[in-house]
């Protein structure tokens, strides 16, 4: 059993499998996803898990470079968008249309879906190199 770290082996899978500038997405329970993206799917109840416990355990084992917003979540969710500056200060962030995010969903390795219920928030995470 694993001690430590991303214990869904789903997850913790498609982290292992990320190279340079992959793409991984997490986000709202009403979010569509493409049916050729694999979904791992983690709401258990509204708000449970929240995007942020999702993405804080994310980020102890993979190595984030830049993400994706919808430029939607300034005016729509500005509070949510502070908790993921917040978590990733360092972190460059490109803001598109939602509409844009949503066509970028079928770029990535798989969707993580959590039980947040707020709008537009959704994250497409690029991978960096730790070397």
């Amino acid at each position: 059993m694993k001690k430590r770290g991303i214990i869904n082996s789903n997850i913790a899978a498609v982290v292992a499998n990320m190279g340079h500038n992959d793409w991984l997405s997490v986000g709202d329970a009403g979010m569509p996803v493409p049916n050729d993206i694999s979904k791992i799917d983690l709401a258990v109840s509204a708000g449970t898990p929240s995007l942020e416990e999702v993405l804080i355990n994310l980020l102890s084992e993979m190595e984030v470079q830049k993400v994706y917003l919808a430029e939607e979540i300034k005016k729509y969710n500005p509070d949510q968008l502070m908790v993921i500056k917040k978590i990733l200060p360092d972190v460059s962030i490109d803001f598109v249309t939602h509409e844009e995010l949503k066509k970028n969903l079928k770029k990535t390795k798989a969707f993580i879906r959590t039980g947040e219920m707020t709008p537009y928030a959704n994250i497409i995470l690029e991978s960096g190199v730790t070397f």
